[in-house]
């Protein structure tokens, strides 16, 4: 079932990045594995998906482990400054970096290991008070606190959008967020301003965020299907 997901999903992006005249090439699937074992990480590896995303810091660290250096992770979760050490040993990428205290944990754990890290920015782009990320009008502030952190590398943002069961109705947040980044670009903010990476679309809605500029797309439930209700 994984293998044939992974393929439909692949088509999709494939297809829609054509349609909107994107080059299919700059567009990355996270594969989201969190509370999924190692053996659908593995069926998903055979398939050839060597990327994935996880939430939690310790199921991450026992992946990790049991998979080796085999496949790349990123950190799709709210991260907690006192994680850092771990989360700088384990993790190609952190994506919810939203507050200037959480930066400096991971650049001093990163100091330590004479390593550097790729982190986006994560932008509550709905400002919903229960969700992390810093609100639009702060994320240039925040960034500007960032830049001299020499040990982080800020690749662009991540969103994770108000959830709407009409995905059409999300497409008004990823034009948002791919808006803000533009701004930010335009003022050379990121480690590579001819690359920005924006992280935004999952199961339900990475068709529509890709249209609208999406570089990678979260993706769980389409291609694991749904976790098991504890």
């Amino acid at each position: 079932m994984i293998d044939r997901n992974l393929l439909d999903i692949r088509e999709k992006i494939l297809t829609t990045a054509i349609k909107c005249g994107r080059d299919p090439a700059t567009i990355r699937l996270i594969a989201v594995s969190k509370k999924f074992p190692v053996a659908d990480i593995e069926k998903a590896i055979r398939a050839g998906q060597l990327l994935f995303g996880e939430n939690y810091i310790q199921e991450a660290a026992q992946k990790k482990t049991e998979i080796g250096e085999t496949a790349s992770f990123h950190f799709i979760g709210h991260l907690q400054s006192n994680k850092a050490k771990l989360a700088a040993q384990i993790f190609q990428m952190i994506e919810t970096v939203d507050r200037f205290k959480l930066a400096v944990a991971l650049d001093k754990e990163l100091k330590i290991l004479g390593k550097t890290l790729d982190i986006l920015v994560q932008v509550n782009i709905g400002q919903e008070p229960q969700k992390s990320g810093v609100l639009p009008k702060n994320a240039e502030q925040l960034i500007q606190q960032l830049i001299p952190l020499s040990n982080l590398k800020i690749r662009g943002l991540m969103t994770i959008p108000p959830y709407h069961d009409n995905p059409e109705h999300t497409r008004p947040h990823f034009q948002s967020l791919r808006i803000l980044a533009e701004e930010l670009q335009r003022k050379d903010y990121f480690y590579d301003n001819n690359h920005v990476e924006l992280s935004m679309g999952m199961s339900s809605d990475y068709t529509i965020a890709i249209e609208e500029g999406a570089t990678l797309v979260r993706i769980g439930t389409a291609l694991f299907g749904h976790r098991q209700a504890k």
